[in-house]
């Protein structure tokens, strides 16, 4: 099995008409995503790589049976572009986009809370089940087919981890990119209690970062809820208090929460080994197998 995304995925592209857009859509097609619809205001009736483009998520979804979103848009119009996709009946949503304003954000948040869709993003690379589909710019071919879930909030860390598992023959069911700002739609404890409830993801990995509690909380929720086993990795264990590392999202405030020691002592403290690098996270995994 997997999460949120496979071959019955119908992918409508926000953006499509821009230049990363259309890139993307092409590189999704060729991995075999059902790409059905790209929605551009003002461009209904155009076409892009074959794809039909309408003015509205709406009217992708109802025209061609869209169910799930990858939003392209530019930063100062990418909210507006998520509130028309959470106002549409589109399931899931993937936000590729970075530099989103914080205010704005706010705001979507709180729309999403008020609908049952799923946001992934935004700043992140998106989400794939190996074999059967991909929302967003992950370079599908590091992924294989297999039965350990991946989250991250780094792109980067994903594709090292990914890699490292498919070099040793670890296939994945999912992996899940979730980004690194500070306001963000699915966390780590969702992604986490997906992975529990799907029966063929056998291990997780998940790979955090400084800044913020969210891999704090993810270990309370590994410890009470979950029998699925967790390996980890923390980024920016270097990192001096006060200073950005790469997401607006890690920033160790100094007040003695989300710095590196703080999240792995909660996560070996939950019973999740955290590897000193990426490649152990690798190890861990396999032992779990």
């Amino acid at each position: 099995m997997s999460i949120l995304v496979d071959n019955d995925t119908r992918v409508v592209v926000q953006g499509i008409t821009g230049g990363e857009g259309r890139f993307h859509t092409e590189q999704m097609m060729e991995y075999g995503t059902n790409v059905v619809a790209g929605a551009v205001p003002g461009r209904g009736g155009q076409e892009v790589a074959g794809v039909p483009v309408y003015d509205t998520v709406r009217g992708a979804a109802r025209e061609a049976d869209a169910n799930a979103s990858v939003v392209f848009v530019p930063p100062a119009f990418a909210a507006d572009a998520l509130m028309e996709a959470l106002d549409s009946p589109v399931d899931l949503v993937v936000a590729i986009t970075e530099g989103i304003p914080q205010q704005d954000m706010a705001k979507v948040y709180k729309r999403l809370k008020e609908t049952d869709t799923v946001l992934i993003g935004p700043n992140c690379p998106g989400i794939i089940t190996p074999g059967e589909a991909k929302l967003g710019i992950l370079p599908g071919n590091i992924f294989s087919e297999g039965d350990v879930g991946l989250v991250s909030r780094s792109g980067t860390l994903t594709y090292q981890v990914v890699d490292n598992l498919t070099q040793r023959g670890i296939g994945q069911t999912t992996a899940v990119g979730i980004g690194g700002d500070p306001i963000i739609g699915t966390d780590f404890v969702d992604a986490l209690e997906f992975f529990e409830n799907d029966p063929d993801t056998k291990a997780v990995a998940m790979c955090g970062e400084i800044g913020g509690e969210d891999e704090e909380e993810a270990a309370r929720y590994i410890a009470e809820y979950m029998d699925t086993p967790v390996a980890g990795f923390i980024a920016g264990r270097t990192a001096p208090p006060g200073k950005r590392m790469g997401h607006a999202g890690a920033i160790v405030s100094g007040s003695g929460t989300g710095t590196a020691e703080s999240k792995i002592s909660a996560l070996n403290d939950a019973g999740v080994p955290v590897g000193d690098t990426p490649d152990e996270v690798a190890d861990h995994i396999e032992e779990f197998l």
